[in-house]
């Protein structure tokens, strides 16, 4: 499937076999690695400003944002003002994975870095700039860059319009922001929701990140007309004063998997219901009465089943349907009644149609809506 083919097969990857918990060819494994690394020439300046990738990235209530990261070039320093995705900040301390502290990382070094504003995603590339202000600047380009993209095609629309649109088939989409404790977590609900099957409806994330669900959260939750999945983390003061300023749908949970069904829950909702229809009745008409008061009166024989007042109905002429409607009235002898069973007669008025013939057979049936599953 990835074209990856070892070399007991002819092909060019190579293959060892390691448990880490017996201790066994861990030694070869670091060989080959290194074999690797001296066949590819790979190589990193280690004196240019620092640059890599994030790994892990989560909220610390007593250090702030932290950020795992792998330097893939250059030297990163404590006090180095660096751009992580959207966000700035300067490197406060730097740890080796024993968390131990060190003054700077080289190619290759895995690190823990304090200092950032906020939490940055895994994948999130950083860089070394030249000063505080010049990655305040970068990211603040970035940051409404990303709140552009999030935003365009939104509306501020009511509940009340956002629901009608849903029922009229013009909205099919769900919009979601996730916020998480970590940044695990956070890749975890994401591909969970990701295999959710939707193939008539639209699961939008409008907005992923690590942290209390904040103001910038809730408005941008109401701006979409999304609504906000908590996951292990709190809302923050302010964003509860603008959630009663801004009601929107904020769902709190701990276990990934009760989000997940909630949003498939969310997802069915949006699908159009399947239709079901259920036989009541078949009645024939007999005569036909034209009335100055009431207009065209059907007189009826009920052949099968049962006919009620307002019920849902078909006019069948020659087997084709010519009409379909509802009673508008239905009467036994002078008096109106809310239904008529077979073997009975009856006077029954049709909505919107009085080209009725004798002859002419009335269907009577409901409609089950049957919400349907993903």
């Amino acid at each position: 499937q990835y074209k990856l083919v070892s070399e007991d097969l002819g092909g060019d990857v190579m293959i060892v076999p390691v448990s880490a918990l017996k201790k066994q060819n861990l030694d070869k494994l670091e060989e080959t690695i290194l074999l690797l690394a001296e066949m590819a020439e790979l190589k990193a300046n280690p004196k240019k400003k620092a640059s890599g990738i994030v790994i892990e990235a989560h909220l610390s209530k007593g250090r702030g944002a932290i950020a795992s990261m792998i330097v893939q070039s250059g030297t990163l320093k404590e006090g180095d003002a660096v751009v992580v995705g959207p966000y700035a900040g300067k490197v406060k301390a730097l740890f080796d994975y024993h968390k131990r502290p060190i003054k700077e990382a080289g190619p290759s070094t895995p690190v823990e870095i304090l200092g950032l504003a906020e939490v940055p995603s895994a994948g999130d590339m950083f860089y070394v700039v030249a000063d505080d202000k010049t990655a305040r600047d970068i990211a603040q380009v970035r940051q409404d860059k990303i709140k552009h993209e999030k935003l365009s095609g939104t509306a501020r629309v009511s509940l009340e319009e956002l629901y009608a649109q849903i029922q009229e088939g013009n909205i099919k989409e769900l919009r979601v922001v996730i916020k998480s404790d970590v940044q695990g977590s956070l890749e975890a609900i994401k591909e969970a929701m990701s295999k959710i099957p939707t193939n008539e409806v639209k699961l939008r994330f409008m907005h992923l990140g690590v942290g209390d669900v904040n103001t910038s959260d809730v408005i941008l939750a109401m701006a979409s007309q999304a609504m906000i999945i908590a996951f292990n983390v709190k809302i923050d003061v302010k964003a509860r004063q603008e959630l009663e300023k801004n009601p929107v749908d904020v769902r709190e949970y701990r276990i990934i998997y009760d989000a997940v069904e909630d949003v498939r829950k969310a997802l069915e909702g949006l699908l159009a219901p399947k239709l079901k229809r259920h036989f009541v009745g078949k009645v024939e008409i007999r005569n036909v009465f034209k009335l100055s008061k009431s207009g065209i009166v059907c007189g009826c024989y009920v052949q099968k089943g049962k006919v009620r007042n307002k019920a849902q109905v078909e006019l069948v002429r020659n087997g084709a349907v010519v009409h379909t409607g509802h009673v508008s009235s239905l009467k036994r002898f002078k008096d109106d009644v809310k239904e008529v069973t077979e073997n009975f007669e009856c006077g029954i008025t049709i909505s919107g149609f009085d080209q009725v013939q004798v002859g002419d057979i009335i269907e009577v049936f409901d409609i089950e809506s049957i919400a349907r599953k993903l």
